[in-house]
């Protein structure tokens, strides 16, 4: 999963519900996340793991096909690793739910290393003590982006799960990830008929420095693919940009009237990247950051 930033939407799957599986990689979401947690009654998780590890080893998924499975501090979690290391095949990405410590994550890459590489590992940061050790977490050997768990954060903290009590979560969080070079997830849209506040939040989430939002309904991912593609005119101005500073030999210029200097630069050349992965993504072309 070298290439997670290009994910945008990820979309939940309840691991006991194996009808659901097929239609969720062909819903037009970048990925998919099997979930053995919060999606699953307790009593229906042995199904879950049987389900899940069968559609694993099948295989030849139209798009990653990653697993979130229970804390270990909790039986459950013990036996989804176990299940895991019997499984006759791995995860693209393994998401870690409530992680409060880099000991915890270096626990479950000890467990797996056992039979084999390590799958590519997302921490959920869902507690004030997870986020307290944000950088310590993104720092670990296989993690690939940390996810917000809004929901449990705010109870966790005592405060409602809307935009102004946690806007420092998530400016945390993008700073965690972006020290530690890997992505960062914004936590699902619960409210499923809601398309235009979906697309308002995920613009903003995406303003502040997210690569990606989850989804808890297949509607949504084609919602949090557009609001996380570069509006036209900011791919026209970041091309013109790019194109002046070759000009100027990478030294200062001026375009549309403003003075472009290096960091102008390094954010135009985010703008093209963010568009060509897009593409990439939808699988519409190869358009590079370059063009």
């Amino acid at each position: 999963m070298s290439e997670n930033h290009s994910f945008r939407s990820l979309l939940f799957t309840p691991g006991d519900r194996p009808e659901r599986f097929g239609k969720a990689v062909l819903s037009g979401a970048d990925a998919v996340i099997l979930d053995w947690e919060d999606g699953v009654a307790p009593a229906a998780r042995e199904q879950a793991r049987e389900a899940t590890l069968r559609f694993l080893a099948a295989g030849d998924h139209a798009v990653p096909v990653g697993l979130r499975i229970n804390r270990l501090h909790t039986r459950d979690g013990l036996l989804d690793l176990l299940a895991l290391l019997k499984g006759a095949a791995m995860p693209a990405f393994l998401a870690l739910p409530k992680v409060e410590s880099a000991a915890e994550v270096e626990i479950v890459r000890a467990q797996l290393s056992v039979r084999g590489p390590v799958p590519p590992l997302v921490a959920f940061i869902e507690s004030a003590a997870g986020l307290e050790r944000a950088s310590e977490i993104a720092a670990c050997h296989d993690m690939v982006a940390l996810a917000f768990g809004g929901v449990d954060f705010a109870a966790d903290i005592g405060a409602p799960c809307e935009w102004e009590a946690m806007a420092f979560a998530r400016g945390r969080l993008v700073q965690a990830a972006a020290m530690a070079r890997i992505g960062v997830w914004d936590v699902p849209f619960l409210a499923t008929q809601d398309a235009e506040g979906l697309e308002a939040e995920t613009r903003r989430v995406a303003a502040l420095g997210f690569t990606a939002k989850l989804a808890i309904h297949p509607a949504q991912a084609a919602v949090i693919n557009q609001a996380f593609a570069p509006a036209a005119e900011k791919v026209e101005q970041a091309r013109q940009i790019v194109a002046a500073d070759r000009a100027a030999a990478g030294g200062p210029c001026i375009v549309g009237g403003k003075l472009v200097d290096a960091p102008v630069v390094k954010m135009a050349r985010l703008i093209l990247d963010r568009h060509a992965r897009a593409i990439a993504v939808a699988g519409n072309g190869g358009e590079t950051g370059d063009e």
